[in-house]
């Protein structure tokens, strides 16, 4: 309409300073900048502090996948575990939990042997057991301690019988772990001896296995497993592979087993590798029928002890 326009205000006039738009210049300087950060997540905000405080109060409820810790959970895992006389760094009960006759026998071999079960949010023990089945309750288990090759060369040495000591080649079975170190402790030996790399090591299911016997028995872990049979054989030992092909000498007559021995087992499957073979002043077999291929590197470990054992 022609008399708006002389309305105070109704047109803008141009003038020093006024200018159309900012040219893109405002949203340009607003790009990039992402979403806000949770609370928990700036610094200098007092969640991101109560966070902080959180997780230093209470280390053991973070992921064991991400710490490393190894972990038992199950009511019948747990009690196996407790009556093997396995290891126990903590043991954990979900709030609520619905009791019967195997929670009932937890409880009571935890209070005669004196050790405590924490009680924690069923949501906690989930976090706890990376989303295991754990039935409302877990035990965390302690870091385990390798000896030295060198501590069990001392230790055979210096045996009132002569030294026996059982290396493993590629053992990768945790179960087969614990068997051999049952049976190594039920013969004597002074230790067992694995490598660092490529094999199984002490974890839940080998203490399991072993019934304890990892408790009294010292493993050592080798960075190189042939250099430690090369020390074992420049002291003296009678380096013995366990092989199950033609050509192998019979574990019966297999001489020097009545002085101080090395007793190696292979895996099952590909059994001892060759610069380990190279390491063996004698590869012993094990007879069987010819109806089975092979023994289980535990049975076939636990036979030669024993055949050991009887030339001593």
């Amino acid at each position: 309409m022609a008399g708006n326009s002389a309305r105070r205000g109704a047109v803008r006039k141009k003038g020093k300073g006024n200018t159309a738009g900012s040219g893109g210049r405002v949203r340009r300087g607003l790009a990039g900048k992402g979403p806000t950060p949770k609370a928990e997540d700036r610094v200098y905000h007092k969640a991101h502090k109560a966070k902080l405080a959180a997780k230093k109060a209470a280390p053991a409820r973070r992921n064991p996948k991400a710490t490393g810790a190894e972990w038992i959970f199950g009511r019948n895992p747990v009690l196996e575990a407790l009556e093997a006389g396995v290891p126990v760094q903590a043991g954990y009960v979900a709030e609520g939990v619905e009791r019967d006759d195997r929670l009932a026998d937890i409880f009571r071999f935890t209070a005669d042997h004196g050790i405590s079960l924490l009680q924690v949010t069923r949501a906690e023990l989930d976090k706890m057991t990376g989303g295991g089945v754990h039935q409302g309750v877990a035990l965390k288990l302690p870091e385990y301690r390798y000896a030295h090759p060198d501590d069990l060369l001392d230790a055979a040495i210096t045996a009132e019988s002569p030294g026996l000591v059982v290396a493993l080649d590629s053992i990768t079975d945790p179960r087969n772990l614990g068997a051999i170190v049952r049976s190594a402790a039920a013969f004597g030996a002074s230790g067992v001896i694995i490598p660092e790399r490529r094999s199984a090591q002490l974890t839940a299911a080998a203490w399991k296995t072993s019934a304890g016997a990892a408790a009294r028995l010292p493993i050592a872990r080798a960075t190189n497993l042939n250099r430690t049979l090369a020390a074992f054989a420049k002291a003296g030992f009678t380096v013995v592979g366990l092989a199950g092909e033609d050509g192998a000498t019979d574990i019966a007559e297999v001489p020097g087993l009545d002085g101080p021995v090395v007793l190696v087992v292979g895996s099952e499957g590909d059994g001892l590798a060759r610069l380990v073979r190279e390491h063996c002043d004698t590869l012993a077999s094990i007879p069987i029928t010819t109806d089975v291929e092979s023994l289980n590197a535990g049975v076939a470990a636990g036979i030669a002890l024993y055949e050991i054992g009887r030339h001593r």
